[in-house]
């Protein structure tokens, strides 16, 4: 196997001249040994590289770095510069550099296969044969290009936004007409040492790790007994059984969520049979209602989730070897024994890209809270109560009171946690160290 120092060089050493100016006219190559048509297409794709620099490239590329010098004033009638929209056309700006790199590279190393096919006493494919190529071995080219294409656009693009947008001090009053500046890591510096985030902070990072781990266990098993129930044969009926959680799925979440919340009020039907029966009205989700407010959260996640879970470990467990059960019985094991040597290894090693999606979205479940008991700011902590999750804090720095440059330093740290714990888990898992064992 060639190193790339011995691949570069054996290029050097035997490149063509033609082959050689590719590196300054795009084409060359092509041209020289009979491949016009896609000469002329790379030719005038850095025509149009040039033409797009001058125009207005090489001017987006310097706004992305200066996010913008020409303050705004409207006594004087100067418009300004616009910090959001530079940064935007600069992340632009880039991906086309980028894409134009690619395409500058494939130029060169096309125009070296040329010639050694021609050396070699090869045909020279035509713009003609590439196409119908492109038409039927790398059709598949064809099609994925304008997923991509709208991919890069409409979600990397954003993505990157948000995630430089943590960078900088754009929020509070500092947005357009005002001038945005880059601030480095400062953001994430507040986070952990002002007064007015860190304990917030703090706070909400340890409920939301414990709620994530606590919510996805409790629907994972949930699921799976219930599945487990359900899969006895002394259960009649199954048809009806497996079907009736499924409307707890299929009525939309927040619908549920509200009436979840308007049961637990203080006029629900809950607190109308404590008063009916001589007893005081409870606040479960008031806002000194810490605990009773996380449990019927966990709780109301359980009721909305668990059918998934049911319908895949059903499907999952009529698979199993009932050989293996049997040889269990045999030897004496109970079934707390079969179900935590035999049903738990095979469930965990079938569904743990699975229960690694439920973890992410449990961490990030934003609506549960939020329709439950959203909107509450309570003493010590800022601009959030004692159950929102750090996808709602963000919301509310955010959205509510204008800190979007916390928000996304927020938003990359809850990325860079759930992208950490999945690539361990999922690592370590058998799904990835066992492949082999249940097949």
């Amino acid at each position: 196997m060639k190193s790339n120092r011995e691949k570069i060089r054996e290029f050097l050493g035997n490149a063509s001249a033609p082959v050689k100016l590719s590196f300054l006219i795009m084409g060359s190559g092509h041209f020289r040994y009979g491949a016009r048509g896609k000469g002329l297409i790379y030719l005038l794709i850095e025509i149009s590289m040039i033409v797009y620099l001058i125009r207005r490239g090489i001017s987006d590329i310097i706004g992305f770095f200066t996010l913008g010098t020409v303050h705004a004033d409207a006594w004087a009638g100067v418009e300004g510069d616009n910090s959001v929209v530079m940064m935007l056309m600069g992340i632009f700006a880039w991906i086309v550099v980028f894409a134009f790199v690619f395409l500058y590279q494939q130029n060169v190393r096309s125009a070296y296969d040329l010639q050694k096919r021609v050396e070699q006493g090869l045909p020279v494919p035509t713009l003609k044969d590439d196409l119908a190529s492109l038409l039927d071995r790398k059709f598949y080219m064809l099609v994925l290009a304008l997923p991509v294409i709208g991919v890069c656009i409409f979600n990397v693009l954003p993505i990157i936004f948000m995630i430089l947008i943590a960078f900088t001090n754009y929020g509070g009053t500092i947005v357009p007409p005002e001038l945005v500046d880059w601030v480095g890591f400062d953001n994430f510096k507040k986070l952990v040492v002002l007064t007015k985030f860190a304990p917030t902070f703090g706070k909400i990072l340890s409920w939301n790790l414990l709620w994530a781990v606590l919510s996805t266990t409790l629907n994972y098993f949930a699921g799976i007994g219930l599945a487990l129930l359900l899969n006895k044969e002394c259960v009649r009926g199954k048809a009806f059984w497996r079907a009736f959680p499924v409307l707890a799925y299929a009525i939309p979440g927040f619908i549920t969520l509200l009436a979840f919340k308007f049961m637990f009020s203080y006029g629900g039907p809950i607190n109308q049979m404590i008063i009916s029966h001589g007893g005081t009205a409870i606040g479960f989700l008031d806002l000194d209602a810490k605990w009773s407010a996380r449990i019927i959260g966990l709780l109301v996640n359980c009721w909305i989730s668990v059918p998934s879970i049911m319908l895949l470990a059903t499907g999952h467990l009529s698979n199993r070897d009932k050989s293996l059960y049997e040889a269990a019985r045999i030897d004496g094991a109970g079934k707390f024994a079969q179900f935590w040597k035999l049903t738990m290894p095979f469930m965990i090693f079938a569904t743990t890209p699975v229960l690694l999606g439920q973890f992410i979205g449990n961490f990030n479940n934003f609506g549960i809270f939020y329709f439950l008991r959203g909107g509450l700011y309570m003493d010590g902590y800022f601009l959030a109560s004692d159950t929102d999750l750090l996808i709602n804090w963000l919301y509310n720095l955010s959205i509510d009171n204008n800190y979007y440059c916390i928000g996304a330093a927020i938003s990359l740290i809850i990325f860079l946690i759930t992208s950490a714990i999945s690539l361990v888990v999922y690592v370590k898992s058998p799904s990835y160290r066992e492949e082999d064992t249940f097949q």
